[in-house]
């Protein structure tokens, strides 16, 4: 039988485990045991946890998500100006929680998972409905109407960048960063330049 308190902290290691090994293999087509493995527990008390594979990987595509929306939230707490908010965002999605083997492995694996899984299409669909909604937020000051097209392009330039790291060929955290906030800033210039100032670039 389960020990008693042990149930969260088992949950939380198998989830990780999850995630783990989507990364080392690149995909989806990973077993409960090696999971179970990982986690160092037994297949069993895995099965007994969470049911079966598919409720692991949804149980991690939750947990990420998570992740990312606490950390848009805490960059989000620190943000003063629009700007601060638009560069807060951008920062999240590369943040050290986020931007990371593992878990850039697990993304793409779920993006793929997507377009033939209703449940994890719809969790994907959460994520970036708040991910352009968020930035269309933070640009609606500096671009106007513009904001939802400058939003459609950051997002994408975002996930391109998720998958050129995955692929080996992509700059770390901060600079990728860098290059999506330096989009954000010529976009803006260019499409509403009346809302730049000396000194409010990003």
């Amino acid at each position: 039988m389960p020990k008693l308190g042990m149930e969260p902290i088992r949950r939380d290691a198998l989830v990780k485990a999850t995630i783990a090994e989507v990364g080392v293999t690149g995909s989806l087509d990973v077993t409960v045991a090696r999971i179970a493995r990982r986690a160092g527990v037994s297949p069993g008390l895995a099965h007994h946890y969470f049911g079966g594979k598919e409720d692991l990987l949804f149980a991690a595509m939750r947990h990420i998500l998570g992740l990312y929306g606490a950390s848009v939230r805490a960059e989000l707490a620190r943000a003063a100006t629009p700007l601060d908010r638009l560069a807060g965002i951008i920062r999240a999605s590369f943040g050290p929680d986020n931007f990371e083997p593992a878990v850039i492995a697990a993304w793409l694996s779920f993006y793929v998972h997507a377009q033939s899984d209703p449940g994890a299409r719809r969790l994907l669909g959460i994520y970036q409905a708040r991910l352009g909604s968020n930035l269309t937020h933070a640009l609606r000051p500096l671009a106007g109407a513009q904001a939802p097209d400058i939003a459609w392009t950051l997002a994408s330039m975002i996930d391109g960048l998720y998958i050129r790291h995955a692929l080996g060929d992509a700059p770390d955290g901060p600079q990728a960063s860098a290059r999506v906030i330096a989009l954000a800033g010529t976009l803006i210039a260019a499409g509403a330049p009346h809302t730049m100032t000396t000194g409010e670039a990003p």
